[in-house]
């Protein structure tokens, strides 16, 4: 048997999700969405990011820290074949892995110097937890990522959720101007799991300070309150 490998820590996202409901199922899904990435101390050294600024994304190698099994199992079931047949696990990007290793997609929005942290780094489009552990970053190369000709398996028939979302105006109103259009982006997603489908079920999710308590209906989502959320 080979040695363990070491892996650190070198990041952590800061993102509007406490919880793991709600989070976007792909990054780059809702681009308004807008998230931190706080270096460790060890990792602080600004030399370390030189010509981060000459790339638009970049690829980010995180943990899956609160998805961690002792034990792993060869299928899983993908939410997009409605979680009830199985697939390969290597052939899925379930968390739950032989290593609860994730990979993403974001875009680089801004390179922030500041007095207690360090360099830190704006993005766009992540689907991380809030307090993700980020083991590498990368830049995203077109010329050899990119690939517009590559097929998709057995989610080539999806097409995209695109719920039309009912936001009323003075629940609108209780959210932070700045967190409306990723909010809503992120509602119209369809934020249930994949194999619930009750039109009086009542969801909530913890968004960016807020509790966001909504209903489904066939295609139409609807906001039924908004409130501080104790998380």
């Amino acid at each position: 048997m080979l040695p363990p490998v070491p892996m650190h820590v070198i990041a952590t996202m800061h993102s509007a999700f406490p919880t793991k409901f709600g989070i976007p199922r792909q990054s780059g899904l809702v681009s308004e969405l807008q998230s931190t990435i706080v270096f460790e101390p060890e990792y602080r050294n600004p030399d370390a990011l030189r010509g981060i600024e000459g790339f638009s994304h970049l690829w980010l190698v995180w943990s899956f820290s609160k998805a961690v099994r002792k034990t792993w199992s060869p299928t899983v079931r993908p939410p997009r074949l409605g979680g009830n047949t199985r697939m390969g696990v290597f052939a899925t990007r379930s968390p739950f892995r032989p290593n609860a290793i994730g990979l993403s997609s974001v875009k680089l929005k801004g390179i922030e110097e500041t007095a207690h942290l360090g360099t830190v780094l704006h993005v766009s489009g992540a689907d991380l937890l809030d307090g993700t552990p980020i083991f590498d970053i990368k830049p995203y190369l077109p010329y050899t990522d990119a690939h517009p000709d590559a097929t998709g398996g057995f989610t080539q028939s999806y097409t995209g959720y695109h719920l039309e979302v009912i936001f009323p105006p003075d629940l609108l109103e209780q959210v932070p101007p700045d967190l409306r259009p990723a909010l809503t982006g992120v509602l119209a997603q369809d934020p249930r799991p994949s194999y619930q489908d009750d039109p009086e079920r009542v969801y909530g999710m913890a968004f960016g300070g807020l509790e966001v308590k909504f209903k489904v209906c066939e295609k139409t989502l609807a906001v039924v309150s908004v409130e501080k959320s104790s998380l």
